[in-house]
């Protein structure tokens, strides 16, 4: 008699449902997915272009926005398309293994996103409460190793629920009622104990969220105190006028996140299904989608950076067209 931890029951495929409920509705729920994975690669491969094409960019706040930028673009790629695969084409089967990686670079690249968030928020700290130091405090090689620094820790905490789901024997099927592979969605399908899969999920969830936040807060409140002590009114509209992209950045991303947190784990049965679901991609689409627009819109530098890139283009076409 084969055990519960069989070959056997690993199944060689899983089965993405879409959204339960709303199949009639795919096609119709795809549109605005598919516009706004456009507006997210487009403005973030667009926000990454300015910055390593405009000298004035070449800063530590704008290196962190290339980043955040490139974390953005890779996470609503990790998920998107297979999406749209499914809505468009029906084609809703992803090898275990596959589904494995997917549910890995989600999940790191959302840690990822958190982090970079954290390190923006210390460079607007070093900024404004050492302005006469910001170079010499956050150097090229302080920017690369803080920035692996957060990759390492995204990675090395995920990683362990690819092995949580593998070890896991599945005998309820293998149709995840799901638009991607979600740690929780598949371990649900168990039909074994999955009580460590829901405390680690739980432990990694606050490592980064806890740990993010309350730097990040810490890095606001130290401003606030800076910025309360300057002497003219005019340097302290300036100052907070350098983090309201920031901040804005922070409120797309968490506010969705925490919602997304906590109906899932709190929501039990009073909320539908489908509005987790609904509410799982909207959280990991709508920052990349808003955030350089946010970023184009509200920091001068970056607007100014594009209008001069468009001059140069535009003059560099009438020459060759003379």
């Amino acid at each position: 008699m084969r055990g519960p931890n069989s070959s056997s029951l690993t199944p060689t495929h899983f089965i993405l449902g879409g959204i339960p409920g709303l199949e009639a509705a795919h096609i119709w729920i795809s549109l605005p997915l598919c516009f706004m994975y456009i507006v997210a690669v487009t403005g973030n491969c667009g926000l990454m272009y300015v910055i390593s094409h405009e000298e004035a960019l070449h800063r530590p706040m704008y290196y962190f926005l290339a980043l955040l930028s490139l974390t953005d673009i890779s996470g609503c790629t990790s998920f998107v398309p297979n999406t749209l695969r499914i809505f468009w084409l029906s084609l809703k089967t992803i090898d275990f293994n596959a589904c494995l990686v997917q549910m890995f670079f989600i999940h790191m690249l959302t840690g990822m996103e958190s982090g970079v968030l954290m390190l923006m928020a210390l460079d607007r700290y070093v900024a404004i409460c050492y302005p006469l130091r910001y170079s010499a405090i956050l150097t090229n090689a302080t920017i690369t190793t803080a920035g692996l620094a957060t990759l390492t820790r995204s990675v090395l905490l995920m990683t362990p629920f690819a092995f949580l789901i593998k070890r896991l024997p599945y005998c309820r099927g293998n149709l995840v009622q799901h638009t991607y592979c979600d740690h929780m969605s598949l371990a649900k399908l168990s039909c074994g104990n999955i009580k460590i899969n829901a405390v680690y999920g739980l432990i990694a969830a606050l490592l980064i969220g806890r740990f993010d936040m309350f730097f990040i807060s810490l890095s606001y409140t130290m401003i606030v105190r800076a910025v309360i002590n300057l002497a003219s009114a005019d340097a302290r509209h300036k100052a907070f006028s350098t983090c309201t992209s920031h901040i804005c950045a922070i409120v797309i991303t968490y506010i969705p996140a925490f919602f997304n947190f906590f109906t899932h784990r709190f929501g039990g049965r009073s909320i539908p299904h489908h509005v987790h679901i609904l509410i799982a991609n909207l959280y990991l689409l709508l920052p990349p989608t808003l955030n350089p627009v946010v970023y184009g819109v509200k920091t001068k530098q970056i607007h100014e950076g594009v209008i001069k890139l468009f001059t140069k283009e535009k003059a560099t076409l009438s020459v060759r067209n003379k």
